[in-house]
């Protein structure tokens, strides 16, 4: 068999003798994991400027073990700078059993909402109401990155967001004040993600939903996809069996992980800010402000399943098929030599 054909639900397969026969001892053959949103780990910040592809190259290899064969490194809101040093370093490269896929960067600010910063520095939030040129600027060269975090409820939003489009990035909306409207006109522009859905935007209310209302709205296509952290901190159940029953097609698990995952607790830096690992959580020091996840994706794809009832076979989509599909690469993996195939 030298092809897989995958269409839907089914395989369409060669017929022909098995080179090997392998007893897989009960253990289930997956598709590999596709991590959209991790700032680090093992001690290493994607946002730090030294050591970038020392960093890289450990993360990369580290994820295969928790089952990630693909990833977009993340970068949290930063100095220019920042941006111009170490976005060069992070180059698109195809994964081995050294480490996992670099599908292109995530940068997550620094054009947010200042009263929905989170755990970004607000001395490095940027405006871009000025237009694509302050984007530009503030980034440099955009070759490696592939998905934007920004607030959607500024001037010249609509600019900015079709200009990055047309680049071919994926445009997430996130750390946000947006109302359903803002949302909704972000989306129509060519916005498609909602960054960690429930996290550092306008709380679900009944008037004005805000950017949770984009997953039942009637005025925007049905593609809009959202990552929700599924770490048992970040997002209670209910919020995730609300998020799993009212658009399943869009949801993707995604960990935010941060450099002190995989490390033990205490103090440690994630971009420009001081963090603290405590009780299995990591807060901005001194604060009960959250900052990150220290779960790993397979820990997410197992609490999803205990938290909304969902099948084990819908649990490994949201970690896998749903993330190609919002950054339109599952077509480009439909057909794969067994020699390409990332499974698990």
């Amino acid at each position: 068999m030298e092809k897989l054909l995958i269409l839907k639900k089914y395989f369409l397969m060669r017929k022909g003798k098995a080179d090997a026969v392998i007893d897989c001892k009960g253990y289930l053959i997956a598709p590999g994991f596709i991590e959209l949103q991790i700032n680090g780990g093992y001690g290493y910040d994607f946002s730090f400027r030294d050591r970038t592809e020392e960093g890289v190259d450990l993360v990369s290899k580290k994820l295969l073990s928790h089952g990630v064969t693909s990833y977009c490194p993340t970068l949290v809101t930063s100095p220019q700078e920042v941006y111009h040093k170490v976005l060069p370093k992070i180059k698109r490269r195809k994964g081995d059993r050294n480490g996992a896929t670099i599908l292109g960067v995530h940068v997550e600010g620094p054009f947010i909402n200042r009263e929905k910063k989170g755990a970004h520095p607000p001395e490095c939030i940027v405006s871009y109401e000025k237009g694509t040129s302050t984007v530009e600027q503030t980034y440099g060269s955009l070759d490696n990155v592939k998905l934007i975090t920004l607030a959607p409820e500024f001037n010249n939003s609509g600019k900015v967001i079709k200009t990055l489009t047309e680049k071919g990035i994926v445009v997430c909306l996130g750390h946000s004040t947006a109302d359903l409207a803002q949302g909704e006109e972000a989306v129509n522009n060519g916005a498609s993600f909602v960054t960690h859905l429930f996290n550092a935007m306008l709380p679900f209310h009944h008037r004005d939903p805000g950017l949770v209302g984009l997953l039942a709205s009637n005025k925007v296509p049905k593609t809009v996809y959202f990552g929700i952290i599924a770490d048992g901190i970040h997002t209670h159940p209910a919020a995730l069996r609300i998020a799993y029953r009212v658009h399943p097609n869009g949801l993707v698990l995604v960990t935010d992980a941060i450099s002190a995952q995989g490390l033990n607790e205490g103090k440690h830096k994630i971009g420009q800010m001081d963090i603290e690992i405590r009780d299995k959580k990591a807060f901005v020091s001194g604060t009960n402000t959250l900052c990150g996840s220290i779960a790993t994706m397979i820990e997410c794809v197992q609490l999803f399943m205990k938290s909304t009832g969902c099948t084990r076979e819908y649990a490994l989509e949201a970690a896998s098929l749903h993330p190609a599909e919002a950054l339109g690469i599952e077509k480009l993996r439909a057909l794969l030599t067994l020699k390409q195939m990332q499974i698990l």
